[in-house]
């Protein structure tokens, strides 16, 4: 690993160790990267440096945007979730740049972390196939047990529709789901 992005990475680890919210005793933010990079790893070992980086700086300090400073509902989520991807993309953009990297390449990391290109660009693609594949494994459960058999199924469907034909076959070999949710997946 080259030392500029083992610096950017360590530089996403340590804005994330100081995120107030805990689960399995870690900060979730630093639990979060580390489940999006070992994922990364599994499912794109080839992955480049500019999605290796995406991956770990996905929800860099995500509790710095309260959901609660935006309006109730779906579009005061989507507002939010829109606030989340620029605020993610400018800070690690900015730790790219302290450490080496060309403004270029840290614009494609910007455009991977606002999801600039979904279903057109493939690193965009490949990072949000790996966002719903550490969704399904590690925050689903959890999920589904707080809320409605619908609500469940309309998560799961917007799911699968942000997958690639390759990531959706993938779930489908490697997740066990109830025929009604496996039925998202299937191309």
């Amino acid at each position: 690993m080259s030392a500029r992005k083992q610096a950017v990475l360590d530089a996403i680890d340590a804005a994330n160790a100081k995120d107030p919210n805990i689960d399995n005793d870690q900060p979730e933010a630093l639990l979060y990267g580390s489940r999006m990079s070992a994922e990364l790893d599994r499912l794109f070992p080839d992955a480049s440096d500019e999605l290796q980086i995406a991956a770990r700086g996905q929800h860099i300090e995500r509790w710095k945007l309260a959901r609660s400073e935006y309006p109730d509902g779906r579009a005061g989520y989507l507002a939010w979730r829109k606030a989340q991807g620029v605020h993610h993309a400018d800070v690690v953009m900015s730790l790219m740049i302290q450490n080496g990297y060309s403004g270029d390449q840290a614009e494609t990391v910007g455009r991977m972390l606002r999801k600039q290109g979904i279903k057109r660009d493939a690193e965009v693609q490949a990072l949000e196939d790996v966002i719903c594949f550490v969704f399904l494994k590690w925050y689903f459960q959890p999920f589904a047990a707080k809320h409605s058999a619908e609500k469940i199924k309309r998560i799961v469907e917007k799911t699968a529709r942000k997958m690639s034909a390759e990531g959706r076959a993938r779930v489908l070999s490697q997740f066990e789901l109830p025929a009604d949710l496996a039925a998202s997946f299937q191309n």
